[in-house]
Formats: C-alpha cells, structure tokens, sequence
C-alpha cells in the first residue's frame, strides 16, 4: 500500500534591481516518512543569509529558518527545530531547506528571502 504523498511548492523567481533569487525544483512530492529537500539560488547575493518561510494556502507565512554560510549552526523560527527542519549550503549563494521525515502538516509553499542592499529590503517572489 502506497503511503500519503505530500506536496511543498517553492516559490520560483522574483527580480529586484540586480538581485534574481531562484528556487528549485517548483514542486516537490515526497511518501510521508521521506525527506524533502528544495534549493534556493541569492544570485549575486553572497555576503547575506537565506531565510526560509513556510506558508499554508490561506494562511500567514510562518518563519522557519535563516542560515548563513559563515554561521555556526542554523537559527530557528518559533516552532520549528532541528532535526525536523535544516539547511547547508553548497556555495556562498546557495542553500537547502532539508524537511525530514515528513508529514501530511508539512505540505505548504515553502520560499526563501534574502537581502537586497539595492533596494534595502528583503526580497522573494
């Protein structure tokens, strides 16, 4: 018997002056159980952390995570904690929201924000 699929949707592309942050891959559809990974792209950002929101259709985005690549370990939004939730980071501007063992509760669209000293905000789609 097949278990529950969960879908988590990433958000894609948003422009803001130069800065162009992307997400991969759009949509991601895990067994309940597995792991979920989803990454995100700063662009030319390099010197400013990912921050990772998790949002219910409906509902208010709910801060999960930020991490920087010179931080020593990952800092959580209220609610959300490790081992369930973590990021890593394979460059200077790119990083990975890990999910593990996942749950029905953790389908939702899942995005990544990052500052952009063009414009002094955060930016996302």
């Amino acid at each position: 018997m097949l278990g529950t699929l969960c879908t988590l949707i990433t958000a894609l592309t948003c422009v803001s002056g130069v800065t162009v942050v992307t997400q991969k891959p759009p949509v991601v559809t895990v067994t309940k159980g597995e792991t979920a990974t989803m990454d995100c792209n700063l662009g030319t950002v390099t010197n400013y952390e990912a921050v990772w929101y998790k949002q219910i259709p409906g509902g208010v985005p709910q801060y999960v995570l930020r991490f920087h690549h010179s931080y020593s370990s990952v800092r959580y939004g209220s609610g959300f904690s490790s081992p369930k939730f973590t990021s890593n980071h394979q460059s200077t501007s790119d990083y990975r929201l890990i999910i593990n063992t996942v749950e029905e509760g953790d389908s939702a669209v899942y995005y990544c924000k990052t500052w952009d000293g063009s414009v002094n905000e955060y930016i996302s789609q």
